[in-house]
């Protein structure tokens, strides 16, 4: 019944078909209806001190980030990276992945996507060359300490519930510089050969695949629009095409909607083409048929054309723009959606948004100031204004060297300095209180929720030694290193189609059943899982970061395939050579 409830588990999380915080709520009903756990072993996600200690770093991560320091580090970094590509590539990876190492790398390369490409079209390079090396390097980073990832004090919880000694905060530093300095000249070197170079897009219209969708027409003498204001018209009720601005000899006004229509006046739609077509006899509209629509016709002195990312802990994330109230909040119309190389362009306010999506937006620079202030949105083509609060971030890096100093010299576990600083930011006015809630990623918590007694499941009913002794058994007798490989081998696929952390969640006790029948140590076992769960490069959904930049990029899968799946390979070799020379069996 444990393999049955795990097996449909993997599946839901490979498929994607429901949210990994509901399939993680869904195991943990199961287990307790199938009475696989007991009533208390069902708390035991809430009470493990990994769940404490991630949402406890995703609120220091915050702190950093909210009074300025990361996106401070981000801006300073322009005249350390030199005018060539490989230059620039060398310095953004040696940044953000030791930024990482401390901070949520979601957070991180939320903060360096604008600057990245920003950095890459003063130096005319394709951003697509350099954004897939900043979600590697942080990859890179976040290995490197065990507050790193979520990943990492996952398994470390999963070892000292095992009565298995815990792992130093630093003490995965060795294997994870060494991967990184590996995986940052293969960065530099690879470019001119895997890394793709996409046309950097002149107008948004023609990377939104827009020019089907908007015509331009002109208002005839004798039309019932003129004197109107389009945005109370019974045309705009009536149709279901957007006005995206309004020309008046030549000239785009500042409000198109909001300003009354006149004779000659040239009206830029956006819509269904058959309703745009049927529009031109109803309303005494010119249809110009020759005209060619870019971006400065969708733009002016006062409205801009934006691009924003919705990271994954945006509250827009499963919604509707109709149910978010997005043109209210945020008084910008949404031209277009790109969703992983597709763009949408129909029914955009019922179309459920997804993490990794990327809105064409139009709006007054109020309404862009509003955008660049949201923590629902990642606007990629602005550049927020650096605004760091020297009082507060010097209380925000207190605290994170002080988590540092408390957890490294062992004076109180690493959840309880975790918590110190946590509360100290929040003390410290770095953050509010409400602030600290919404940084934390509850997705992950709830995962934690679900995947932990999973996993006590798995060892308490003898599953995880059957699939030890059936699926990994004819590896041991080939000795510990080459079932330290196939294990590294398969984590790395499974975290390729599904959360890392439900992948190292499952497969540790595997882990630790694996080294019991060997006879070894189960420390090497468990750290070969947490690297192959925590570096994941060769698909855009395998990891958080990957995800982030697949539209700004504008990747394809098979580049993540192309360019991450040798650099899997390379980690791979590095952690079948050192781990076993770092963590004996």
């Amino acid at each position: 019944m444990v393999l049955a409830v795990a097996g449909s588990a993997m599946v839901l999380f490979a498929t994607g078909k429901l949210r990994i915080d509901l399939i993680a709520l869904c195991v943990l009903v199961a287990l307790i209806t199938l009475r696989l756990i007991n009533a208390n072993q069902a708390l035991y996600g809430l009470t493990s001190p990994a769940t404490a200690t991630i949402a406890a770093m995703f609120v220091l991560s915050a702190g950093l980030a909210r009074t300025g320091v990361v996106q401070w580090v981000a801006q300073k970094i322009d005249s350390l990276a030199g005018k060539t590509e490989s230059r620039l590539i060398l310095v953004l990876c040696a940044v953000v992945g030791a930024l990482s190492a401390f901070v949520v790398n979601t957070a991180t390369v939320a903060v360096f996507i604008p600057i990245a490409i920003m950095l890459a079209n003063t130096r005319n390079i394709s951003p697509s060359r350099v954004l897939m090396p900043l979600s590697f390097a942080s990859q890179f980073g976040g290995v490197c300490t065990l507050i790193g990832t979520s990943t990492n004090l996952l398994v470390n919880s999963i070892a000292v519930e095992a009565g298995i000694k815990g792992f130093g905060l630093f003490e995965f530093a060795p294997l994870g510089l060494a991967m990184s300095v590996a995986g940052i000249a293969y960065l530099v070197i690879v470019p001119r050969h895997l890394l793709p170079r996409r046309r950097r897009e002149a107008e948004q219209i023609d990377k939104y695949r827009l020019a089907d969708y908007l015509v331009e027409m002109r208002v005839r003498d004798k039309s019932p629009l003129i004197g109107k204001v389009w945005e109370t018209s019974k045309a705009s009720c009536e149709t279901e095409v957007e006005l995206t601005n309004l020309l008046r000899d030549d000239k785009a006004v500042s409000r198109p909607k909001r300003t009354r229509i006149r004779e000659g006046d040239v009206l830029l739609f956006n819509g269904s083409v058959d309703v745009l077509v049927s529009m031109e006899g109803k309303y005494g509209l010119e249809l110009l048929k020759n005209a060619k629509v870019d971006d400065r016709k969708l733009s002016s002195e006062d409205v801009k054309l934006v691009e924003a990312l919705i990271p994954p802990r945006s509250n827009l994330v499963g919604r509707t723009l109709r149910a978010s109230d997005f043109l209210r909040r945020y008084q910008s119309t949404v031209l277009a959606i790109q969703r992983r190389g597709k763009a949408l362009r129909e029914r955009l306010m019922d179309i459920h948004l997804e993490d990794g999506d990327t809105l064409l937006l139009q709006g007054n620079k109020k309404c862009v100031e509003r955008l660049l202030k949201s923590s629902d949105l990642i606007v990629t083509s602005e550049l927020t204004e650096l605004y760091i609060r020297k009082d507060r971030a010097i209380i925000a890096l207190a605290m994170l060297v002080t988590v540092v100093a408390l957890a490294a010299l062992n004076i109180v576990p690493i959840f309880v300095a975790t918590l110190i600083g946590a509360v100290g930011v929040v003390l410290g006015r770095c953050i509010t209180i409400e602030e600290a809630y919404r940084a934390i990623d509850w997705r992950v918590i709830f995962l934690l929720v679900g995947i932990l007694p999973l996993g006590l499941a798995l060892e308490q009913n003898g599953a995880a030694i059957w699939l030890a002794s059936a699926v990994m058994g004819h590896f041991v007798n080939y000795g510990p290193l080459i079932v330290l490989a196939a294990l590294y081998l398969i984590t790395a696929v499974l975290t390729e189609a599904m959360s890392n952390i439900a992948a190292a969640g499952i497969l540790a006790p595997i882990g630790i059943s694996l080294a019991a029948a060997i006879g070894v140590d189960p420390r090497p076992f468990l750290v070969a899982i947490t690297f192959a769960a925590s570096t994941s490069f060769a698909t855009p959904v395998g990891y958080q970061t990957n995800t982030m930049i697949y539209a700004p990029g504008g990747y394809r899968f098979t580049d993540f395939t192309r360019v991450g799946g040798p650099l899997n390979l390379i980690f791979w070799g590095l952690a079948v050579l050192l781990i076993p020379r770092l963590w004996p069996f």
